[in-house]
């Protein structure tokens, strides 16, 4: 099969810059954390003040987008405990994923990050333990200037709502399934 290049490029009608934006990454496959923590580093780049509050991979995680976000300025908060899978108190994990909203939502209505990165902030919506309403609201109300990111699998059609890009991440293939587990310098 072969295709023509485009020799023209037609932009979609009433197009109009915006003060943020609201991206979701979702879906089965990987890349999800990958691909907002490539929008982190293109707005460091941009000299934007950028925050991420991870709300699963705890801080014994140590994934290598921290080690060099702290380096960049950007204020990190890993305040998950973990996989759930891994966990000897869900009670507790519920609790902590309370508490990364609180200051998630802090963050937000603060205003002083143009970026604020909600890394796998879907599954504890998901599972009940913070309110999606609630969620959707701050990020619908918050500062102009304030740009977020929201991951993970099964975003809630409310999410998917308010967001400006939704983008599915789809698994062809993953190397999990054939028994490699994740790689330090490729998965985290």
């Amino acid at each position: 099969m072969t295709s023509e290049p485009p020799t023209e490029h037609e932009l979609p009608p009433q197009t109009r810059p915006a003060k943020s934006i609201v991206l979701v990454h979702t879906g089965d496959g990987k890349g999800k954390s990958t691909a907002a923590f490539g929008v982190m580093i293109r707005s460091i780049a941009r000299g934007w003040q950028v925050a991420v509050v991870q709300f699963l991979k705890s801080g014994t995680w140590r994934v290598g987008e921290e080690e060099i976000g702290k380096r960049l300025g950007v204020d990190w908060w890993s305040i998950g405990e973990g996989f759930t899978w891994d966990s000897d108190d869900l009670t507790r994990d519920e609790a902590m994923a309370r508490e990364a909203w609180k200051h998630a939502r802090s963050v937000i209505e603060a205003g002083t990050h143009r970026l604020v990165v909600l890394d796998e902030i879907t599954y504890p919506m998901n599972w009940g333990w913070i309110d999606t309403d609630e969620v959707v609201s701050t990020i619908r109300e918050r500062p102009e200037s304030v740009s977020i990111v929201a991951t993970g699998r099964d975003a809630p059609a409310a999410l998917v709502d308010v967001a400006d890009t939704v983008t599915e991440m789809r698994k062809v293939k993953h190397a999990y399934d054939v028994g490699i587990v994740a790689k330090k310098g490729i998965d985290y």
